[in-house]
């Protein structure tokens, strides 16, 4: 199973990519799609048309992508749904199926709290996936998102 892991946002959009055999993750590859100051409709354009070529050149078979959450700030959390529709429409035209996760369970899959800080699970996606260095935060998040999907289909099958 291929995971293709999604963590939105309307300017700095991470992915990563990681390849599930048996109970071992292995990384393929991860980045950012950071759209400038764009107005927001090219932003979002950005995020369908990168996270679209991202699809066709790796073939993922599962795309899992980060849930919302309202904290403070409203505006920000409508621009961020915004930006994971884009991110799923470009794997729905592909036909590719889309898990959701909340960001605490991504952080419990990973760390085994929920509450774990950025630089958490950066040193936690380092380990588990036996990369040489930090991997960008955004970057690490989208990881995060794939590895907890990785963990939830092992759960599922034991």
């Amino acid at each position: 199973m291929r995971i293709l892991g999604i963590d939105p946002g309307s300017v700095v959009t991470g992915y990563g990519l990681i390849e599930q055999q048996r109970r071992q993750s292995i990384y393929v590859t991860s980045g950012c799609i950071r759209v400038g100051k764009k107005a927001f409709a090219e932003r979002l354009s950005v995020i369908f048309e990168d996270l679209s070529a991202l699809i066709k050149a790796y073939e993922p078979t599962i795309v899992a992508i980060e849930r919302v959450f309202v904290h403070k700030n409203v505006a920000s959390a409508l621009k961020l749904g915004q930006a994971r529709g884009a991110a799923i429409v470009a794997a729905a035209q592909q036909g590719l199926l889309v898990a959701e996760y909340a960001p605490r369970e991504i952080k419990k899959a990973v760390v085994g709290y929920g509450g774990a800080e950025k630089s958490q699970i950066q040193q936690m996606i380092q380990m588990l996936l036996g990369l040489s260095g930090l991997p960008q935060a955004d970057a690490a998040d989208a990881l995060a998102v794939a590895v907890c999907h990785a963990h939830q289909q092992q759960w599922k099958m034991e």
